[in-house]
């Protein structure tokens, strides 16, 4: 299967957010959101983006799944 972002949605969800508030918080696209949506690849950047808006690990937001 790839990547996921299981991880990602669970913490929003734990964090009482939603995919809009992810859009300005880490200034993504609305395109980089399908992508996410889509379990497509990001590059490192736009990661590092998602981590420091909500303050988490990259492990916090993706998963391998073989």
């Amino acid at each position: 299967m790839g990547i996921s972002y299981k991880p990602l949605w669970k913490l929003m969800i734990d964090k009482g957010l939603k995919k809009t508030d992810l859009l300005t918080l880490a200034k993504l696209s609305p395109a980089t959101l399908a992508k996410l949506s889509k379990n497509q690849s990001i590059d490192g950047t736009t990661l590092d983006r998602i981590c420091t808006a909500l303050q988490c690990q990259p492990g916090d937001v993706i998963e391998h799944v073989p």
